[in-house]
């Protein structure tokens, strides 16, 4: 059935994290009208951003890829103030750290990152000659690879257990949320060819800075908080307390758990969560004096990637503080997390690590839809049970995704309003 194209009803959102405000910019420039409904008080999903006692604590560790096609479209970078992290990382192996770049863009550290004992000789050419591959190919012919698990995909290219060991498992461990490299190699693709081209950034205000610039696009009154909806329809929702809302489309833009909640035909087709245990802690110094990721590669402790936040962007604690974010895979519990992360630490960074001082930790237990290979999605938004579905579980599980399948949401809604 066609929809009148007259109608002033407008399409209904569900959730504003970063792929329904997508749609809802990508409709407005289309002249369409739409209103978000959000559970929560603010905007941004799992990009959020909290002040506590001065400092900046993101909802995680998450960095933006300043190489983001479509996110950056939508946002003024200039104005977020991103503040990048070197090209490589400091690897923890052998009872010190050790660097590890990107010599094509660091090339005074050539000599360095050929000498750490992180991988062979051998393989850090390999790593040249993969760089060369992925930067060579479009977005288009990566998506149209076989995919493989991760792993097996670097084990066919040639590279040692041993690279893969100390370096691959920790880096993509902190991108993926899981070491065993399980997730797609389309993904991994993906991820390997926006480092290549750019950088990790955060914006120097905090990540929430993303979503909020977003919003800022849109109609205040457009958007409604604290708006739990418990029923879908394809024209229709029911907000808690029995309030339905009638228009001319439903998008439903949540996560994937909630997604299943309001349509539980969609839950067999939904992917698992990988989850993630970060800790926040506070000293009067950094450890390492330089806006870079440092990385566990000794095959042992809880720890997987460590970040001095301020030394990227000052502004994430007080002046004269610095902001270490540490982050481990999965959640664990051993009786004394703060003390048993802090004691592996010492081996990092030394006796000054006893000083830190513990924050907050977050344990988020729906942090990444695992992306596992040959998943089945054909579009990076579904239509289903007459309703759009739309969302980073729906594409590559990250920023970027979430945005395009936002967008393509839009696009469908957009056509058929044409059409009728």
């Amino acid at each position: 059935m066609k929809h009148d194209t007259s109608s002033t009803e407008p399409v209904l959102i569900v959730g504003a994290g970063m792929a329904g405000l997508s749609c809802a910019i990508h409709l407005q420039r289309a002249g369409i009208p739409f209103r978000i409904y959000e559970a929560s008080d603010g905007v941004g999903g799992r990009v959020r951003t909290d002040q506590v006692d001065g400092f900046l604590l993101d909802r995680g560790f998450q960095v933006y890829l300043d190489t983001y096609p479509e996110t950056g479209e939508l946002l003024d970078l200039e104005a977020l103030d991103l503040r990048a992290f070197e090209p490589g990382a400091l690897v923890f192996n052998n009872g010190k750290l050790h660097r590890l770049m990107d010599v094509f863009r660091r090339p005074a550290s050539v000599w360095s990152s050929a000498v750490a004992p992180i991988g062979g000789l051998i393989d850090k050419l390999r790593v040249g000659l993969l760089r060369t591959k992925i930067l060579c190919s479009s977005f288009a012919q990566i998506a149209n690879r076989d995919d493989l698990s991760t792993q097996a995909y670097l084990k066919k290219f040639g590279f040692s257990d041993r690279i893969i060991d100390d370096f691959f498992r920790a880096f993509y461990g902190g991108i993926f949320l899981e070491r065993e490299l399980h997730t797609s190699s389309r993904m991994f693709e993906f991820t390997f060819k926006l480092f290549g081209r750019g950088s990790a950034t955060i914006p120097a205000k905090g990540m929430a800075q993303i979503p909020q610039q977003l919003a800022a696009q849109l109609p205040s009154e457009n958007m409604a908080f604290y708006h739990p909806v418990v029923a879908v329809e394809p024209t229709a929702i029911e907000i808690e307390g029995g309030e339905r809302i009638s228009g001319r489309a439903v998008v439903l833009a949540t996560n994937a758990t909630r997604a299943g909640q309001l349509l539980p035909s969609l839950q067999p087709s939904l992917p698992k969560w990988r989850s993630v245990t970060n800790l926040y802690f506070a000293a009067d110094r950094s450890p390492v004096d330089e806006a870079i990721i440092c990385l566990n590669g000794s095959g042992s402790g809880l720890v997987n990637n460590v970040c001095v936040l301020t030394d990227a962007a000052p502004d994430y604690a007080p002046a004269g503080q610095s902001l270490m974010s540490v982050s481990l895979l999965g959640l664990p519990k051993p009786d004394s997390l703060v003390t048993t992360v802090k004691d592996e630490l010492v081996a990092w960074f030394g006796a000054s690590v006893n000083d830190w001082q513990h924050l907050r930790t977050d344990c988020i237990q729906e942090a990444l839809p695992e992306q596992l290979p040959n998943a089945g999605f054909t579009k990076t938004y579904l239509q289903h049970e007459g309703l759009y579905v739309c969302g980073d579980h729906r594409n590559t599980a990250s920023i970027e995704g979430a945005v395009v399948s936002g967008k393509h949401a839009a696009e469908a809604i957009i056509r058929q309003a044409k059409e009728a």
